[in-house]
């Protein structure tokens, strides 16, 4: 048994999920200009208010996990992208501050609404523009990270950082149509297909750049008979994009919302194809960054245990508080 493949299997998952949750609760701030009055606000925030923070659970394990499992890993990548990581999180402690602050703040909300869109944003851009520094690849030499302070920042990754920003907004409207009623409902359906459109021009962009960066990529999505593999992403992601078009023309929430969720999926099963099986791009395999195996084994004992049981926090959050948020609702 290869625990340092399950392991990566249970990271991956973790940063999905994270990515898939978390994403839309980004969005929701992302769009909150966009929002027309208070009442409007108080309801979107209404709409995230009681998952939030589930959400960020996800993050802690990915990272919790990259370190303990794979060290050499952690201790590449993080050097390498300490700027944009470190912006995330203050983004992230920011945004949290800003939305508790928001209700009890009084003349001062307009403040924490604007701290509250500007953390959702500035974190949505790092953690793409991580994203695309780490895929661009990372200058290993030995077992260390052998880059500049800069080399995280480039055409590329500011491209991925916009990409991400979008896809965020995209799920942020697909969470408040699916959870509102009423002109905020018909709003946030009607910046849905805008934003999916940005969203896929920024993904043909990146797919079509991706390949250029390094040419184990090329050989990926372009020759025999790897290329089996890639050629079913983009056509599923066309089908998706259908689905969802006619998803919102039938008024269909759930499976518009589901669309925009399944895009993303599609993105991440490309990246997985275009880096497997490295975890450092083109330097580093998940089996030269695992730790040892009775280290493995030995985490793997507390994962079965602990996985299992924020999946069921996670899913009876959401099931307490499904259905619609009423006008005017919000977080207290």
């Amino acid at each position: 048994m290869d625990l340092a493949l399950i392991w990566g299997f249970v990271i991956a998952i973790a940063v999905f999920v994270y990515v898939a949750l978390d994403g839309f609760d980004l969005g929701v701030g992302i769009l909150f200009p966009l929002l027309r009055d208070e009442a409007e606000r108080d309801t979107a925030i209404g709409a995230i208010a009681p998952v939030w923070d589930g959400n960020e659970t996800w993050l802690i394990l990915g990272g919790g996990g990259l370190f303990a499992v794979f060290p050499l890993a952690y201790a590449v990548i993080f050097p390498a992208l300490y700027v944009p990581l470190i912006v995330m999180l203050l983004a992230l402690v920011f945004r949290g501050v800003a939305f508790e602050f928001r209700v009890h703040s009084g003349g001062h909300k307009w403040f924490w609404e604007h701290a509250f869109f500007g953390g959702s944003l500035v974190a949505a851009f790092a953690q793409g523009i991580a994203l695309g520094a780490w895929l661009q690849g990372i200058d290993v030499e030995g077992r260390a990270y052998a880059g500049g302070w800069w080399d995280w920042l480039s055409p590329f990754s500011v491209t991925t950082g916009l990409a991400l920003v979008f896809g965020y907004a995209m799920l942020g409207a697909g969470w408040i149509n699916l959870k509102t009623e009423g002109a905020l409902n018909e709003r946030a359906q009607s910046f849905i297909i805008p934003l999916a459109a940005a969203t896929v021009a920024f993904i043909v962009v990146v797919s079509l750049w991706t390949p250029l960066l390094n040419e184990r990529y090329w050989v990926r999505w372009f020759t025999f008979p790897t290329m089996i593999y890639a050629i079913p992403v983009p056509v599923l992601v066309a089908l998706t994009v259908f689905a969802l078009w006619q998803a919102l023309k039938q008024g269909w929430a759930l499976r518009a919302f589901l669309a925009t969720e399944i895009l993303f999926l599609l993105c991440y099963i490309g990246l997985g194809i275009s880096v497997w099986p490295d975890i450092v791009p083109t330097a580093i395999t998940l089996q030269e960054a695992a730790a040892p195996d009775k280290s493995l084994g030995f985490l793997l004992v507390g994962a079965v245990v602990l996985v299992p049981l924020i999946l069921v926090y996670t899913a009876a959050a959401y099931w307490i508080f499904r259905g619609k948020v009423r006008h005017g609702g919000y977080h207290h």
